[in-house]
């Protein structure tokens, strides 16, 4: 698949954000914004991020077009999701792909917005980011991996995941394969559905939080019984925070997972420090190669690739021949 990556993100550079899905608390986006600016960039978002219907950040028409125009407009070079919660799902049928295909930009969240990450990785073959959100992980110190947002957003390639976030092996081998996946509840949500993910030749990436560990073992059996496993090069697990029945429960979730996965051939890899997380969230590009490694020595997770491209964007082939 031939691959859109977006301009890289410097310093001094503009972060639109936005709140596609659930409303999101003034005090929150105020001290995320201090520390985006601390960071060296400048923010803007509009006055209608403050909207409330129901339990969404506004009406449904709001967040499409905010979304639209922070891609649109030239001022902004990336854009950040405010928080997740829920109603990314309702975006999908409304968004102009044709208005985003021709402005790509660098877009980054997760949890709900893995909806969006994954629909727009597959419908307009853009690199996007799993990674942290402005109300999120940057409103607090320590939310963030500093080394993964700058290689991730900088266009580094060749850098290690591994190395801010040490993951467990759970099952030894080695493979390559793109990168993809986010949240394992909106993953397993899109199946049957016209926008379902699309994980044949990945390195899967699969995370969530406070799900009980049966609710794991059914959502991971779906998504082998849907032949979503079947073509997966390798498969990284993250934190998995409070995914437990009871804290003496007389067995881990790690027995769990490996119960569904472990006839797979294919290496698994459990901890990595993205999406739902106690600390430091790790910045996971979504659609460039990675090569997984887990054995005696531990896990490497390697990204081959940059991510993002030096000022404007391009399109790179599965060779990284880039075409501009």
């Amino acid at each position: 698949m031939v691959r859109v990556k977006p301009p890289a993100l410097k310093p001094g550079d503009t972060i639109g954000i936005i709140a596609p899905a659930s409303n999101i608390k003034r005090d929150l986006l105020a001290a995320g914004i201090d520390r985006l600016h601390a960071m060296g960039y400048q923010t803007t978002f509009l006055p209608s991020i403050f909207d409330e219907d129901l339990y969404f950040a506004g009406s449904l028409r709001r967040r499409v077009n905010e979304l639209e125009e922070m891609f649109l407009r030239p001022d902004v070079d990336a854009v950040v999701c405010a928080r997740g919660g829920y109603g990314t799902n309702y975006l999908l049928q409304e968004i102009d792909l044709e208005r985003l295909r021709s402005h790509p930009k660098i877009f980054v969240g997760y949890s709900d917005a893995t909806t969006l990450l994954t629909y727009f990785a597959d419908a307009l073959a853009m690199v996007t980011f799993h990674g942290p959100m402005v109300t999120k992980d940057f409103s607090h110190p320590g939310g963030i991996d500093v080394p993964s947002w700058e290689a991730a957003l900088g266009g580094s390639a060749g850098w290690s995941l591994g190395e801010s976030s040490p993951l467990k092996v759970l099952v030894e081998g080695s493979g390559e394969g793109v990168l993809y996946g986010g949240c394992l509840s909106m993953l397993v949500a899109s199946i049957g559905t016209p926008y379902e993910v699309h994980t044949d030749g990945t390195i899967l990436f699969l995370e969530d939080i406070a799900v009980k560990p049966f609710q794991i073992d059914r959502m991971l059996m779906q998504l082998k019984l849907a032949g979503k496993l079947q073509g997966v090069r390798g498969i990284v697990f993250g934190e998995m925070l409070d995914c437990v029945q009871t804290k003496d429960q007389p067995y881990s979730l790690e027995q769990v997972i490996l119960r569904i996965v472990h006839d797979l051939g294919v290496p698994v890899a459990y901890g990595l420090r993205s999406g739902h997380v106690s600390r430091e969230q790790v910045t996971l590009p979504l659609g460039v190669r990675a090569a997984l490694e887990a054995g005696e020595e531990g896990v490497s997770l390697r990204v081959l690739e940059a991510s993002t491209a030096g000022g404007e964007a391009i399109v790179a082939t599965k060779g990284d021949k880039k075409l501009r």
